[in-house]
This record gives structure tokens, sequence and C-alpha cells, in this order.
């Protein structure tokens, strides 16, 4: 489709079309009566960043009201930092209001633009110092900084299913390791032989999956898309059987075929050892009864690698979608996309060879599945602080109250400076609990980093929740962190009512204004004698 020619126009012109049409209004309103006015003769033309924008078919629809569209600051005027001190940018490129858009001012460019495909952001904190210019890393190379690159730029032009397939995206969330062998890693960019955790962690941290994904959608679609396969395939790799995992693995790393990690029950979130998912053994097959419940992509999946009890103890089995398995989606505040299930296991039969690891042995198959995970989710964890931190920035630079920008408020860069120390905090820690899982094999990783990751994972969880509270989730699995960000705790307060609707209303006011309006008060009527 051939690009619109847009006409060129002078602030004078713009502002002389609405001045002309008050006059006309003016005119009309003293010779017919109320009411009969045509509606073609509001005529509302403004300005943003150099575009001219004709809104009067839209000023009625606008959710704000007619009214401020036709103020005296806005009206024929630019409109920038009027505009961007109630919106956000992405509001500019949405398609019902791209073509209200009639022509730009003459002799004038677009400076406010979004990132180009791969591009990194230039505000402070909003990119991890390794990414920043003029700082430095032990951990990073030019191999992690071109991995870096071009995994932005994949995600940020293609965000499609098919595509993480190709791009092997699904197998490198696994981690290094033989699975890798003789798979094109992102259109070549890094060898199987050279990706690490740190490859692993531009990935789930600072690259194509969680943290442009964050950019550019929501992490429900991301756990639709992945959170199954990155849980519930470890297993099968490192614990099933060669035919096994031949007739598992390849469909599930080529996104043909989705597992899901089946462990929490009603009565077990986590506590794994009170599971009461039993599978009892009849000749070369288990037949297993029982239930399980929040199981991120049960809805969907072909595959529930699953926890049961057994004679010897706890076991972990491959179960195949099909008679006596169904699923039943569970509603959540977080969101449907995922899948979040329900699952009944109705005297299921699963071939003794579905087994995962040794009989009564399912512990360690689980527990050595968790330091990954959890890894990962720190990792998401982190993304997801650093963009708030962004945003948080950004909104504070553009938002004028007062006459002034928000930043020029101490109590505003006060947070901004607790939600930026904590993230870096978290990043740091991060990046030293990474160099050792490069350093070690898997079973050393089982042995030495339980602890510190675990410890991390708190750390990381309560910064979270201090930087942005009410998160999405599974609401009664205390194991997983706040993972999709929406109400925060200091970020509301930079952000004020448009923390909490997508209107923007306020709740009778942000408590760090009032809080200092109290304080005000109080010191306006302190005795001039009040001594210690």
């Amino acid at each position: 489709m051939a690009q619109k020619t847009m006409k060129e126009f002078t602030l004078e012109e713009v502002q002389k079309v609405v001045t002309t049409i008050r006059k006309a209004i003016w005119l009309v309103h003293t010779t017919v009566p109320r009411g009969s006015l045509n509606d073609g003769i509001h005529t509302q033309w403004i300005v943003i960043d150099s575009k001219v924008y004709d809104l009067s078919k839209f000023a009625n629809l606008h959710p704000g009201g007619s009214n401020v569209l036709f103020a005296e600051s806005v009206a024929g005027k630019d409109a920038t930092q009027i505009f961007f001190g109630l919106h956000r940018q992405e509001v500019l490129f949405k398609p019902q209001y791209t073509r209200l858009q009639i022509g730009k001012i003459k002799d004038q460019e677009e400076h406010i633009r979004p990132l180009a495909p791969g591009e990194l952001s230039q505000v402070p904190y909003a990119e991890p110092t390794w990414l920043s210019k003029g700082y430095f890393s032990p951990y990073y190379s030019d191999s992690h900084r071109r991995f870096q690159a071009a995994a932005r730029r994949f995600f940020m032009e293609i965000i499609q299913p098919e595509s993480a397939s190709e791009a092997n995206i699904i197998a490198m969330r696994l981690g290094p390791g033989k699975h890798l062998k003789g798979r094109t890693l992102l259109e070549g960019v890094v060898k199987p032989e050279e990706f690490d955790y740190f490859h692993e962690a531009l990935l789930e941290g600072q690259g194509i999956i969680h943290a442009e994904l964050a950019r550019v959608s929501s992490r429900a679609v991301l756990d639709g898309l992945l959170a199954g396969l990155v849980i519930g395939v470890p297993p099968i790799l490192n614990y099933g059987s060669p035919e096994l995992r031949a007739k598992v693995i390849p469909d599930a790393l080529s996104g043909k075929k989705f597992v899901a990690l089946a462990i929490s029950e009603a009565f077990a979130g986590s506590d794994v050892g009170g599971l009461q998912t039993t599978a009892v053994r009849d000749g070369d097959y288990w037949v297993v009864t029982g239930t399980k419940k929040w199981i991120t992509n049960g809805t969907f999946a072909d595959y529930f690698t699953t926890g049961c009890r057994t004679e010897t103890g706890f076991t972990v089995l491959l179960i195949e979608r099909g008679p006596g398995v169904t699923t039943k989606q569970i509603k959540t505040s977080y969101s449907s996309v995922a899948g979040t299930a329900y699952i009944t296991f109705d005297k299921v039969r699963v071939p003794v060879s579905h087994t995962l690891g040794q009989v009564g042995n399912g512990m360690q198959v689980i527990l050595s599945n968790f330091n990954h995970e959890r890894w990962m989710v720190i990792a998401c964890s982190i993304s997801a602080q650093r963009l708030i931190v962004e945003e948080c920035l950004k909104w504070a630079t553009q938002r004028i109250v007062f006459g002034k920008p928000l930043t020029s408020q101490p109590v505003i860069r006060a947070k901004l400076a607790a939600m930026i120390s904590r993230v870096e905090a978290c990043q740091n820690w991060y990046e030293s609990v990474t160099y050792q899982m490069n350093s070690m094999n898997y079973n050393e990783m089982s042995n030495k980093l339980a602890g510190p990751i675990g410890l991390l994972k708190q750390f990381v969880s309560r910064t979270a929740r201090e930087t942005a509270e009410g998160g999405m989730d599974h609401p009664h699995n205390p194991s997983n962190f706040k993972r999709l960000i929406s109400l925060c705790l200091d970020a509301t307060q930079v952000f004020g009512g448009r923390a909490l609707t997508m209107t923007g209303m306020v709740l009778a006011g942000a408590e760090d204004v009032l809080g200092d309006l109290g304080v005000r008060q109080a010191l306006k009527k302190m005795p001039r004698d009040a001594r210690l």
C-alpha cells in the first residue's frame, strides 16, 4: 500500500483554521436556535510533535471529553507537551488515531520516536550496565553483545509463534547442552558450543523473550507460548529414556507439541511430599488417579510431566493426553492466555517406559529442575523491574505538575533512587550466580547453587514487591513471584491515578503528595517560640 502523502502547514495556518471556525460558530449561535448547528462546523486541529491532526470527528469520542480539545492551550496550538503529560506515546501509533493525521508542520522534524528494531534505550538504567556505553563487564563478551542485538531486533520485528521455533528459541530457553547440537541458533548469530547461561540470560532477562516481550506485549503471551515447555521439558531431557526423548523432544522444541509441568495440587502446592495423585503398577503400565491444579499450559498441553505417589515413594511420569485425561481452564486474575488448568487423571494407563528417573526418586528429578526454573523466573522479575524504572523515569520527566516536571519533587527523586538501587543490586547478584552456573556441571549446580538461587529469588521477589506490588499470578501458588507487574508501590506514586486505571482516575490524591501537604500545613501552624 502506497504511503499517504502528507500536506505541509505552518503553525499560523493551523491556528487560523481553528480561529476562523470559532468565529463562524459564534455567528451561527447568534442567528440560529441552540442545537441546530451543523456538526461539520466544529473543526478542530492540533499539532503533536510536528504532526497535524484533525480531531473534528473524534472530539465527542475523546475519553476525557471534547472540552479538553477545545481548550485555549490546545486548539490550533502545538500541544506536544500537554499531550505527553496525559498520554503514552503508543497512543499515536494506534490505527484509529494515525488516520487522524492530515499533515505536518513545514520545516519541522519529528523529535519523539519509538526505538527502532534492535536499538538500545538511552534512558538511564533502562539497560543493564554491560549494555550501557562506556561501561565494562567481566561476564559478557562480543558474542553476547551480537546475540543481544540480533535477539532484540528479531523479537521487535517478528512476533510469531512459528518464528520462535525456526530460531530455536524454545531450545535455547532450556539452557546450554547436547539438545542444541546441530541447531541453527537465531540465524547463526551464536554457535551451539558457544551458547552459555549468559546467552540464555539475554533470552530470559535482557533480550528477546522476557524483556523484549515486556516492551511490546504481555507476560501472559510469553507464558502461553513457552512457560510449560521451559519447566516441563528438562526432566524429560535429563531423566527420560533415549526412546522417550526421541519421541517427545523434537516436536516440543519445534513448537509442535506442548508440555506442562503438573506437580501442584489443591492440597499440596509447595508441599511436594504431600501429593495425593497415585500411580499403581499394573504389568507394563502405571494406572494414575488424581488431580492437579494451577498447571500453566495445562489447558492445551499434549504431555504432562507429572508427580505421583507410588508404593516406593514419589515418582515422576510423563503422561500423554488421551483417555482418562481431562483439563478444565481455571479463571485467574492473571490471564487466560497462559492456559492455567485443573487436571483430572481418571485411571489413566501410562507405559512404564514413560517413567522419568528411578521409581521412588522423583524428588531428585523435581528439585534438580527447580534451580533452572527459579533462575529463569529471577531473570524475568529483574527485566520487569528494569522496565518499570525506565517508564517511571520517562513519565516523571514528561509529566508537568505545579508548573514543573515531576522530577523537580524530592520525594519522586527519592523513589526513583530506591527503584534504581534495587534493580542494580538484583542484576549484580544475578550475574554472579550465572557465572557460577557457567563454571559448574549439572550435578555441581544441584549441590551448590540451590541455596544461593533460593536466596536470590527471595531477594528479587521482595524488591519486586517493593518496586511493584499487585502483579497478576496464580493466586494460590506461593512458589511463584509476582510475574506480571501492574500496580506499583513506588511506581504507583510516580504515575498517580494512571497507575490504577486506563482512564487515569485519581483516587483522592497520591499518598506522598498528601503526606507532604499535611506536613506543610502543620509547619505553617508551628508556634514561633517553640523550641526543644
